[in-house]
């Protein structure tokens, strides 16, 4: 067993780690790095806590753990670099039932306590966690129960909130919004309602108010996620990251856990902050996101006239041959295809033709926001020709050719054009004034979100069609 001062120093150590990590992962050339930051700050984190004072059942917790960390390497080996979006939102459900169950039990423990003392009963013979609830005042109690509130009510949000985004991230789910009528009462009263038992379960009407609340709690998770359409989604899932967040800093409370608390805190805050910007990169307000539906659209979308003009391979490099500066926007499509290799590659090609190829990367490109750096890292795109939306947009009117490789809503001109588009006032790349565009899609279909493009029909656009690997591997030998 460690003593109490060795879990501290732990603990202060795990954090910084965990602050360094998120710093770092700023920055591309030093993101490996502050993944290993993150990995030795939680096994630091993981082992002074199961050694700390009061800790013991190892017979049961080493098992778990174990099971826990080979299900963890199986899914982490198993699951592709397009499914991480679907993975972060499944593994915040976890953290939220778990701030559900911690808070129950702290409640059955809290009236195990209160019980024996009203009885004269000794107090030997605790739990850890009984035992330290032993030795607290009547006033410590009560803010012990508005932290098991808390845990629950937010735990419990999370947890369905979760389920729902990874059902829509992973395509089990339809992306479109869907309410009850009167959605956003319901929404309010089961929040109303499950103040009222709160008040209700800290004036000592027992643990069935806290059951109420996790059953009211689960139904807003769910009603709120299912109310939010597909574009949505990349706010949603760093939302729901906040939120996790927030549930392991009130499970940090309840156990007096110094390092859950720091750690809950720092997720909550940098989830919330990363919401932010990406609703700002959307032109979305943030209220209005989370709440699901409010805004919206003031009346019918506006009509798209022409047609979709296709072409082929030989096409399309026949306009790079000639081209002088290149601008490849990538999206979703490309993660799905795993083209991010063939694209490299025909970087690699066109650069050493003396072209001036660029990236313009949008914030929310992708389903998660660094998803196509993270990518293009990957295959080793160099980073100083991977550029922000609003650094490249102002060249693209400059430019001989864009290639947009699976992207919809955030080259989508109806943002700036069509004041009743689901996507109005969202800051898009405008590709559309570059002297040609290629889009290197599936098919004619409206993408993930559901939403119409009309580049797609613009007289300087055509649309490549095909898998993007395929279509890009066919350009390759065509180029001088």
């Amino acid at each position: 067993m460690l003593g109490h001062q060795f879990v501290t120093a732990a603990a202060i150590a795990a954090s910084v780690l965990f602050i360094l990590s998120l710093g770092g992962l700023s920055n591309q050339e030093k993101a490996k790095r502050a993944v290993w930051y993150g990995i030795v700050g939680m096994a630091l984190a993981v082992v002074f806590t199961m050694f700390g004072p009061g800790i013991g059942q190892y017979w049961l917790m080493i098992p778990m753990m174990l099971i826990g960390a080979a299900i963890g390497t199986v899914v982490a080996k198993k699951v592709e670099m397009t499914e991480m979006p679907q993975l972060v939102a499944a593994l915040h459900s976890f953290v939220g039932l778990a701030a559900v169950f911690v808070g129950w039990n702290a409640e059955m423990e809290r009236a195990r306590v209160m019980a024996m003392r009203a009885a004269g009963e000794s107090l030997d013979g605790l739990s850890a966690f009984a035992a330290t609830l032993a030795h607290k005042t009547p006033a410590e109690l009560t803010f012990l129960q508005v932290e098991v509130v808390l845990g629950v009510f937010i735990g419990a949000v999370t947890f369905t909130g979760s389920v729902i985004a990874f059902g829509k991230l992973a395509g089990k789910m339809d992306g479109k919004p869907k309410q009850y009528p009167g959605g956003h009462w319901l929404n309010a009263g089961a929040a109303a309602l499950s103040l009222v038992l709160a008040i209700a379960y800290l004036n000592g009407a027992g643990f069935w108010t806290l059951l109420l609340i996790a059953v009211l709690a689960f139904f807003i998770g769910w009603h709120l996620i299912m109310g939010i359409g597909g574009a949505d989604m990349p706010v949603v899932v760093s939302m729901l990251n906040s939120y996790s967040g927030w549930a392991a800093a009130a499970i940090g409370f309840t156990l007096s856990n110094d390092l859950l608390i720091v750690t809950g805190a720092l997720v909550g805050s940098s989830g919330a902050i990363l919401s932010y910007i990406m609703c700002k990169a959307m032109n979305r307000k943030f209220v209005n996101v989370i709440l699901g539906g409010f805004g919206g659209t003031s009346g019918p979308a506006a009509e798209i006239e022409g047609e979709q003009v296709a072409i082929d391979a030989g096409g399309v490099a026949s306009a790079l041959n000639d081209a002088d500066s290149v601008v490849i926007v990538p999206g979703y499509g490309m993660a799905v295809a795993q083209a991010q290799n063939a694209v490299s590659e025909l970087v690699r090609k066109l650069r050493s033709s003396g072209k001036n190829i660029r990236f313009g990367i949008h914030p929310v490109a992708g389903r998660l926001p660094g998803h196509m750096n993270v990518l293009l890292a990957e295959a080793k795109v160099p980073y100083d020709i991977v550029l922000e939306m609003d650094e490249i947009n102002d060249d693209l009117a400059s430019t001989d050719v864009v290639i947009v490789i699976g992207s919809n809503d955030i080259v989508n001109p109806a943002a700036q054009e069509d004041p009743n588009s689901p996507i109005a006032g969202m800051p898009v790349l405008r590709v559309w004034e570059a002297k040609q565009v290629f889009v290197c899609k599936r098919g004619q279909g409206t993408g993930y979100s559901g939403i119409e493009n009309p580049l797609f029909f613009k007289d300087n656009t055509r649309m490549f069609y095909g898998d993007a690997r395929q279509s890009i591997d066919a350009l390759l030998p065509l180029l001088d």
